[in-house]
C-alpha cells in the first residue's frame, strides 16, 4: 500500500512540474528605463536552466522570514546557480526561480540574482548600500508574450503566500517586453 502511495506522490509531482513552463529556456527582452532627463533602451537576456528545488526555496524563504534580508542573502548565495540575467556585457547568476500559474491563464516567473546587475547613471541618487540583488518578474501570457519589470539593484521581502517579492530598489524598475515563446 505504501509503495502505491509513494508512486502516486511521484506521479502527482511530475504532473505539476510539467504543467509549468519548460526548462531550460532563454528569452531576449526589450528593456526601457526612464529617468527625469533621459530614456535608456537596452536588451536583457534571461537564461533559466531550471526552477529551484523546493528544499532550496524553503530554506531561502525561511531565512528571509526568520532572519530578514541579510539572512536571505547568505542563504541565497549558498545556493547553486540555475541561470543568468545579462545586460550588455554584464551577467549575474540566478539563484532563486519560482513560477506559478496566473488566474485567467498565463504564468508568472520570479527570478532573483545574487548580485546587483547595474546602477544607472542619471537617476536620482539613492543609497546603493543594501541593494544587493537583481529581481526580475515576468508574466507570460497564453499567446507567448512576456512583460515584466527588472530592478537592477534591489531588496526583497516575503508575501502572504510565502513567495519572495520586490521590496525596494535603488533606482526605478526597468520595463521588460518580449514576444514569442522562450527559446529552448
Amino acid at each position: 500500500m505504501r509503495s502505491s502511495q509513494e508512486l502516486c506522490l511521484v506521479v502527482c509531482l511530475a504532473v505539476s512540474t510539467q504543467a509549468a513552463g519548460k526548462y531550460p529556456f532563454t528569452v531576449a527582452l526589450d528593456a526601457q528605463a526612464t529617468a527625469p532627463t533621459t530614456t535608456i533602451v537596452s536588451r536583457v537576456t534571461v537564461r533559466v536552466n531550471r526552477l529551484m528545488d523546493e528544499g532550496d526555496r524553503g530554506r531561502a524563504t525561511d531565512a528571509l522570514k526568520r532572519g530578514g534580508y541579510r539572512s536571505f542573502l547568505d542563504a541565497l548565495r549558498a545556493l547553486p546557480s540555475i541561470g543568468s540575467i545579462e545586460v550588455a556585457a554584464r551577467g549575474v547568476d540566478i539563484r532563486y526561480a519560482y513560477e506559478h500559474e496566473q488566474d485567467g491563464g498565463g504564468r508568472r516567473l520570479i527570478l532573483v540574482a545574487d548580485r546587483p546587475s547595474f546602477f544607472l547613471a542619471g537617476f536620482p541618487s539613492r543609497r546603493r548600500e543594501g541593494y544587493e540583488l537583481t529581481v526580475v518578474e515576468l508574466q507570460f501570457d497564453e499567446q507567448g508574450g512576456a512583460a515584466g519589470t527588472m530592478a537592477g539593484a534591489a531588496r526583497v521581502k516575503t508575501t502572504a503566500d510565502g513567495t519572495v517579492a520586490l521590496d525596494d530598489y535603488a533606482e526605478a524598475p526597468v520595463l521588460l517586453r518580449g514576444q514569442g515563446e522562450p527559446q529552448r
